[in-house]
């Protein structure tokens, strides 16, 4: 998932880049190449038209090679099934490896519109599903399903920029620092894939690609405004000049919010540059950096969102109106003796202060034509100041990854041969406090609740080999051995009295974990329409340090028990593409797990708690279709169906007794098991409205069970949007081109949910199980309401 640079001394591999594809757009798919990605740091050559070549064409380019091709040092090599350009091929080594299920998302089908988040670009995909997280830009991923049970963040995935890692050792990940903006494609891994991405890859990947500078070629200013205070001011810079080529994108971003106690301000840079400094090394530098402050509303329960679902008239505990959320607070700041208070999120001034900073490094060097040696190191820090509930998370969180790798290429048997190599060592160590809120505003702080010392470590090798059986059947196979440990410190504190007299409690954690995950895949081209493809692979995700201090009452307690979830996929799927107008894909899965990782939330506002379900499955069908049925029209659909159960697990729920539930057959709560996005848009290509268009677009969202027992449904929802948009170019010294849109979301402005994460089931003193209505009124809440109708205009300018 490096970035690659088409230059005139390389073209042959330019045109071998483009000889990975035959197809291009929102479902590329996996196809029958073997050839990696190419590597070639250098300036970008003059724009190039499509190359699309045959198999057969490809196979007889495949040796001509003057420059040898690298795989990613994380993934190990391109997406294919798709037409590549100059701009492409420089992009090539960040894209899906051969032989997975993935699809990219490419920047014409959001270049047009509001791209506030990734909630806006990444439902193109199938698979992909979205929530509202803690903040404007915090948004919880799932592939597959992977994420959805995840309170916050994102799990369960591991997500890249320019092939570099912004999921840190500890397997946490947040979308803050993603401004679509500044991107030109997304690729999107999905299925078990620890082979080539290591631990926390149980739901598959993803990697965001920024714009070439050559293709940027100049500055480009924007500005998006709407309803709901919201403005964001961007701009995009980028060059080619001599054997540099470098893309500088800055935005800052800030809104009221929809939802009371929602307002917020966000800053981002994200840097790229690539100095080709010999014919047989290239530097790469990678710099994001993002800064967050925002205040945070409280989750609603189900029976406080239809109430008051965008938390209005919520000033103060007292005077707060029904449906408002509110947090006990310690008036002394440590325990009840002064007594407490209950105070809304306005009142308590909650909210996230957050800075990212990601500095990364990469060297490549060609020692002949069929072998690259790759270095990479990145060095990631997360700095937190978190008062989301009763407690405020405090910490900074530095974090070191370095990889290694060797790729070649050649023969085995007479059959064309990529091999590849990789070892690889991360590290995270942090000293985190949880702290008391108290009454006051501004999220006081009271005394200390807890610290947590924490080491995470992982380190490992990859062995990857692709052959090309015949010209139209490609074998991969590869597999991954990783050792993490794990170890940690967790002091709790308790005091007692007015005085408040210290007792601390500590709990210890010291785990080691051994995983390793193989992967196998055939990838069958019938013809020039037809590509098949099937695949076996594996994924692993180690417990976070904190899961191991948190039990199922939300307070510092022993869960060091957690084990490693693992899971065993089987994909089978075609692409079909009769001809330049239409382009579908399906793909069929199921999924083994063992040891599923699920998080729920607990009775503690903001703390979730997770445990092992023992055995579970998922299954479920992804499709993608695009057809330009007439000319300027384009019909676009992405569908997921999932259907994911327990199969073998027996929850214990305690009120004064403990009672046990078996839970197999139950549906995993917070899967939605359907999703679809459709868009229907026309863009006139002829005359004097050339660059006029515009498309109505459906998201559709099935219900779904918040809670274990299945007692509890999440309503589900279809939202229209709307959107006029008009591109020209510009004749001047100065200006290049002119972007102008309109859109209107969620048209007929249904009220629906955004966010719920799964709630924990509760029981009588006898041992029977809370009914729904119980449940829907049961505090904290889980539930973020999604936006009301809103209106965004938008304007870009391209200057030379």
């Amino acid at each position: 998932m490096l970035n690659c640079h088409a230059r005139r001394g390389v073209s042959i591999v330019a045109v071998q880049a483009a000889l990975l594809a035959s197809s291009s757009g929102a479902f590329a798919q996996s196809s029958n190449t073997v050839l990696p990605a190419v590597t070639v740091e250098a300036p970008q050559a003059a724009r190039a038209k499509p190359v699309t070549r045959s198999p057969r064409q490809r196979s007889a380019s495949a040796g001509r090679a003057a420059k040898p091709v690298v795989p990613n040092a994380s993934t190990s090599a391109p997406t294919q099934n798709r037409t590549v350009t100059a701009s492409a091929a420089r992009d090539g080594l960040n894209q899906a490896p051969a032989g997975q299920t993935a699809t990219t998302i490419d920047r014409s089908q959001f270049d047009n519109r509001p791209s506030f988040s990734v909630s806006d670009v990444l439902r193109d995909s199938p698979g992909i599903s979205i929530k509202q997280g803690n903040g404007p830009r915090d948004f919880g991923i799932s592939i597959r399903g992977s994420n959805a049970r995840n309170g916050f963040g994102i799990r369960n995935l591991v997500i890249f920029d320019d092939g570099f890692p912004v999921t840190q050792p500890d397997g946490l990940s947040r979308s803050d620092l993603i401004d679509p903006h500044a991107y030109g494609a997304i690729d999107v891994v999905r299925g078990p894939s620890s082979a080539l991405y290591g631990n926390y890859a149980t739901g598959g990947a993803l990697n965001f690609r920024t714009r070439p500078g050559g293709t940027i070629d100049g500055v480009e200013y924007g500005v998006d405004g709407g309803s709901y205070g919201y403005l964001n001011n961007y701009l995009a810079a980028g060059k080619k000049v001599g054997n540099f080529e470098g893309s500088l994108f800055v935005s800052d971003t800030r809104g009221d919010g929809y939802i009371g106690n929602s307002w917020f301000n966000t800053q981002t840079v994200n840097f790229l540059g690539t100095l080709k400094a010999t014919p047989d090394d290239r530097f790469t530098v990678k710099i994001i950096n993002n800064d967050l402050s925002a205040r945070l509303p409280l989750r609603s329960n189900l029976s406080q969102y239809y109430q008051n679902p965008f938390q209005q008239g919520c000033a103060t505990g007292v005077t707060a109106a029904a449906g408002c959320g509110n947090v006990t607070l310690n008036n002394n700041g440590f325990n009840t003796v002064a007594g407490t208070d209950k105070e809304t999120a306005v009142q308590a001034g909650l909210g996230r202060t957050d800075r990212r900073t990601i500095v990364g490094g990469r060297w490549e060097h060609d020692f002949d034509n069929t072998t690259t040696w790759r270095n990479q190191f990145v060095f990631d820090d997360r700095n937190i100041s978190q008062p989301t509930g009763t407690t405020s998370a405090i910490g900074d969180f530095p974090s070191y990854n370095y990889m290694s790798d060797l790729t070649k290429r050649g023969e085995i048997f007479g059959l064309e041969s990529i091999a590849f190599f990789g070892a690889f060592y991360n590290t995270l160590t942090a000293s985190s406090d949880t702290r008391n809120v108290m009454p006051g505003g501004n999220a006081t702080l009271g005394r200390l609740s807890s610290n947590l010392y924490s080491e995470t470590t992982n380190y490992g090798v990859r062995v990857r080999q692709e052959l090309k059986l015949t010209t139209s059947l490609t074998a991969v196979a590869g597999v991954g051995w990783e050792t993490t440990v794990l170890k940690g410190i967790n002091t709790a504190y308790s005091y007692s009295g007015a005085a408040g007299i210290t007792t601390t409690t500590p709990t210890v954690a010291d785990r080691q974990f051994q995983n390793t995950a193989p992967e196998l895949a055939l990838i069958y081209r019938l013809n020039n329409e037809w590509l098949f493809r099937g695949r076996v692979a594996t994924g692993y995700g180690t417990p976070q340090v904190s899961n191991l201090f948190v039990v199922q009452t939300g307070l510092s307690g022993n869960n060091t028990q957690l084990q490693t979830q693992k899971n065993l996929g089987y994909d089978i799927g075609f692409d079909w593409t009769p001809n330049s107008a239409l382009k579908l894909s399906a793909t069929g899965f199921y999924e083994f797990f063992r040891n599923e990782i699920v998080t729920q939330s607990t009775q503690t506002p903001g703390v979730t708690f997770s445990f092992n379900a023992p055995r579970s499955e998922h299954r479920g069908i992804e499709l993608a279709a695009e057809w330009k049925f007439y000319p300027g029209w384009r019909f676009m659909a992405a569908y997921t169906y999932l259907d994911e159960v327990y199969t073998e697990y027996v929850e214990a729920l305690a009120k004064g007794t403990v009672f046990s539930f078996n839970r197999a057959g139950n549906k995993i709560p917070g899967i939605s098991p359907n999703e679809l996005t459709a868009r229907v848009g026309y863009d006139e290509f002829a005359g004097p409205l050339t660059g006029l268009g515009g498309f109505v677009e459906l998201q559709w969202k099935d219900s779904f069970y918040m809670d274990n027992a299945n007692v509890l449904k999440a309503p589900g929802y279809e939202l229209i949007n709307v959107n006029v948009h008009y591109k020209t170019d510009l004749v001047s010294d100065t200006f290049r081109s002119l972007n102008l849109f309109l859109e209107v979301r969620n048209v007929f402005d249904r009220t629906y949910i955004a966010s719920a994460n799964n709630i924990t089931n509760t029981v009588s003193a006898a041992g029977v199980q809370d009914s729904a209505s119980v449940l829907a009124s049961t505090a904290p809440g889980s539930i973020y309401a999604g936006s009301p109708r809103t209106f965004v205009a938008g304007m870009k300018v391209a200057f030379k």
